[in-house]
């Protein structure tokens, strides 16, 4: 089962928005035994969009497209596909009713036209519900390869994606089982972990697959099979994880797929009944932001103060300015304070506080661009990490808080 992604937009191509649509499709289709062969963003053209239709034809089981199917002008997709498959627009009524709908409850312009064009549909496509927008989803067949049409906006994709393509594509489809499971290491880099694996590496059978996936402080290491039975091939990538973790154990923080590991951190803590909040300097409530995209994170995660500056770290969370002046604001000793005052503020039991200079410049302390501090507070102690991340501001804010994920999870596991 070979399926490819097509955005259409020109705004994805002149970097006004970013493609999030294309890899969460893939992974969905992945989950279900799809594999993404290719994915390909096109302007809003008319030629463009036919020819890369006719190719993604000659490749595919499956083609889905998003994007292009807003009421404007510039919006083409469907009478693209209409060229395509040789077809007409004609009224649906139940879109039709629904778009009205939508207008009477959630919109205060009054609906125009335009609007109501948006239930214009090819006669020959199956039309898919869009619960959350005006544009419905379409589904058409040409040969043996079917088009799956849905709008660009991202959470009205998501929808129909769970509620009605991957339904279709389960019940029409025979497809394999593709398993893939990713071992998260921290604290060792790319190459290093090669050199320490590579038996391993080599004695792994022809069907599974190794990739290596590094990013900031982290490498992923993920085994990927596909076939027919997925209790044994389950077994057997779960016996080449056990012989993996009997090599480089003392670095591996779990195994990506069953959760990440700041869902890890927030599940312990549930257990624990414990709590957590961040104090956060130039990693600007990154961490808040991770641990916070989840739901259910209130029931572990408190607050955070984002105390970018140095007068912020002083009136807000309370660090006294005779110990930054005496030590520097990129500090152990600050860090370790940031950490008590913000688990002292939100009655917390742990704590991760930051400080440091990503860059490009030093402000307010002497220490070389690219130091940090991380502190964590624990239910007993509290203690500081320095490091030197590098010199792109990114790749530093990025490690620092691979780091603080990496330390906190320590802690909590050895206060089991």
């Amino acid at each position: 089962m070979n399926a490819e992604i097509i955005t259409i937009g020109d705004e994805i191509l002149i970097g006004q928005i970013v493609d999030t649509n294309s890899a969460y499709i893939a992974k969905e289709l992945n989950k279900i035994g799809v594999s993404v062969h290719q994915i390909t963003s096109v302007e809003d053209e008319w030629n463009h969009i036919l020819t890369t239709l006719s190719e993604a034809q000659k490749r595919a089981d499956i083609v889905i497209i998003t994007g292009g199917l807003g009421p404007t002008k510039d919006d083409i997709t469907k009478k693209c596909l209409c060229e395509f498959f040789n077809d007409t627009l004609v009224k649906d009524e139940v879109v039709l009713a629904h778009v009205e709908e939508l207008f009477k409850k959630y919109i205060d312009t009054p609906i125009s036209d335009l609007n109501r064009m948006q239930a214009l549909v090819p006669s020959k496509a199956e039309v898919l519900k869009n619960s959350f927008g005006t544009a419905p989803g379409m589904w058409l067949k040409k040969d043996d390869t079917v088009f799956i049409s849905m709008p660009g906006v991202p959470y009205e994709m998501k929808a129909l994606m769970q509620d009605e393509v991957i339904p279709r594509i389960r019940q029409r489809f025979k497809r394999p089982f593709i398993l893939h499971k990713t071992v998260l290491t921290f604290g060792m880099g790319e190459s290093a972990i090669a050199e320490k694996i590579e038996s391993w590496e080599e004695a792994l059978p022809a069907h599974i697959r190794l990739a290596y996936l590094p990013n900031l402080g982290k490498v992923r290491l993920r085994l990927s099979t596909k076939g027919s039975d997925p209790e044994k091939m389950e077994q057997e990538v779960d016996d080449q994880i056990t012989s993996l973790c009997q090599i480089i154990g003392d670095i591996i923080k779990g195994v990506e797929e069953e959760d990440p590991i700041e869902v890890q951190i927030g599940n312990l803590l549930k257990e624990k009944n414990a709590s957590l909040a961040t104090a956060e300097s130039f990693t600007g409530g990154r961490l808040a932001s991770i641990f916070t995209k989840y739901a259910g994170s209130s029931s572990f995660f408190k607050g955070s103060v984002v105390a970018y500056a140095t007068e912020a770290k002083v009136n807000i969370l309370g660090v006294s300015q005779d110990l930054i002046d005496k030590n520097s604001v990129v500090s152990n000793e600050v860090a370790c304070e940031m950490a008590r005052k913000v688990k002292a503020l939100y009655q917390t039991d742990y704590a991760i506080a930051t400080t440091g200079n990503a860059g490009p410049s030093k402000g307010d302390s002497d220490a070389d661009v690219g130091t940090v501090v991380l502190a964590i507070a624990t239910p007993d102690d509290v203690f500081a990490r320095e490091f030197n991340f590098g010199n792109h501001r990114d790749k530093v804010v990025g490690k620092a808080v691979n780091k603080c994920m990496e330390l906190v999870l320590d802690e909590i596991y050895s206060h089991k």
